[in-house]
């Protein structure tokens, strides 16, 4: 297997993982907002926590420039469209 062919099917897989970090977090932030779940609970907890400190540092610099319309908060979505755009057009196929 050639080694670069190896680094760009890493940088696919963690980027497809953010994604899917990404949306989970924001599941997770409406099932709290909502009272279906409950933070108190540790576990919950643990895996809020962890969500947030993965995608918290990809999500803030967004946030900053996105105001959020109507209480919703629309950073998440651009970060996905342009890490799907990323792997779409930047990142070739492997």
């Amino acid at each position: 297997m050639d080694p670069l062919a190896f680094v760009i099917f890493i940088v696919r897989a963690l980027l497809e993982l953010l994604v899917w970090a990404i949306i989970i977090s924001a599941i997770l932030s409406w099932l709290v907002a909502f009272n279906v779940i409950n933070v108190r609970n540790g576990f919950v907890y643990s895996v809020v926590r962890m969500l947030e400190g993965v995608t918290r540092p990809v999500l803030a610099p967004f946030q900053r420039f996105i105001p959020p319309l109507g209480g919703i908060d629309l950073s998440p979505i651009v970060v996905i469209l342009l890490i799907q755009g990323a792997l779409r057009y930047l990142i070739p196929p492997v």
